[in-house]
């Protein structure tokens, strides 16, 4: 073969192997279809967290009313004025006060509760008549200042016992002179504000209940006496003290009472603690 000839042959197959070459080639650079990334796994949202529930404080009872006048009349004797916001004011309370120990023929004192034998009608009357104490010396301040314009008050009879069931001491001796009830020195006075609600005041007008016996039989009163039910919520005098305290001289306890918004007074058995009756503000 002339030189000419082979050389066009080989042109020939250079390009023939270019031409086959070529498209690999491009294969080869173009880019390679890759696997997409695996999903990242689902993440539940966390769950919204519960709102946090505050307890209310716990109601108050006889004994804190005690202790908190029993610390009250402390400061007061002492002299020294307690500092920062009153712990006591705002809290609910429900103070239950045991009368009719004994039951007598006597009417109560008013500000105390008492059940009275009534022997003629075979009835016993249990009756509680607010004390009025818009004059008194620990709230005419208020009243004139004409930030209440009426104060009832209730006392805490036998502040000394701390138990809501009537006392069993020992009897006094037969020959002992009778013995004279002591003063009171603790109360809740029940507070009214000029523009507030005149629903709820008593004005006077006595809490009572008649029990009555069946046909000529008069009722037996409970072996533990019966129990006076005070509830509502502590107020405040006008220096945002719960409780204020006063006495005449420093060789005398003084006498405390506590300003109080009142909702609720209930007698109640105190053998059972069935109730026997209530009044509501509401």
């Amino acid at each position: 073969m002339p030189p000419a000839d082979v050389n066009s042959t080989r042109r020939r197959r250079t390009r023939l192997a270019a031409v086959l070459f070529l498209p690999g080639l491009l294969l080869a650079c173009s880019p390679k279809e890759t696997t997409p990334p695996p999903a990242p796994p689902l993440i539940e949202p966390p769950a919204p967290e519960a709102p946090k529930i505050i307890a209310p404080p716990p109601t108050l009872g006889r004994a804190d009313l005690l202790a908190a006048a029993a610390t009250a009349a402390s400061g007061y004797a002492a002299g020294t004025a307690p500092e920062g916001a009153d712990p006591l004011a705002g809290r609910s309370f429900a103070i239950r006060t045991p009368f009719g120990c004994a039951a007598s023929t006597g009417d109560a004192k008013p500000g105390l509760a008492g059940a009275a034998l009534r022997a003629k009608d075979k009835t016993v009357e249990l009756s509680l008549t607010p004390a009025d104490w818009a004059a008194s010396p620990l709230a005419a301040a208020a009243v004139e200042a004409k930030v209440w314009d009426a104060v009832e008050g209730y006392w805490i009879d036998r502040p000394w016992l701390q138990t809501e069931a009537c006392p069993h001491g020992t009897a006094p001796a037969k020959d002992a002179p009778d013995s004279t009830p002591s003063p009171q020195t603790v109360g809740l006075a029940a507070v009214f504000k000029p523009e507030g609600s005149r629903f709820g005041r008593r004005n006077g007008r006595a809490y009572s209940f008649t029990a009555r016996g069946e046909r000529e039989t008069p009722p037996v009163p409970p072996a533990n006496g019966y129990r006076l039910v005070l509830e509502g919520r502590f107020a405040a005098f006008p220096d945002g003290r719960a409780i204020r305290c006063r006495a005449d001289s420093s060789d005398q306890r003084p006498v405390c009472i506590a300003a109080v918004q009142l909702d609720r007074v209930a007698f109640e058995d105190a053998d059972t603690g069935a109730q026997i009756s209530e009044w509501r503000k509401d």
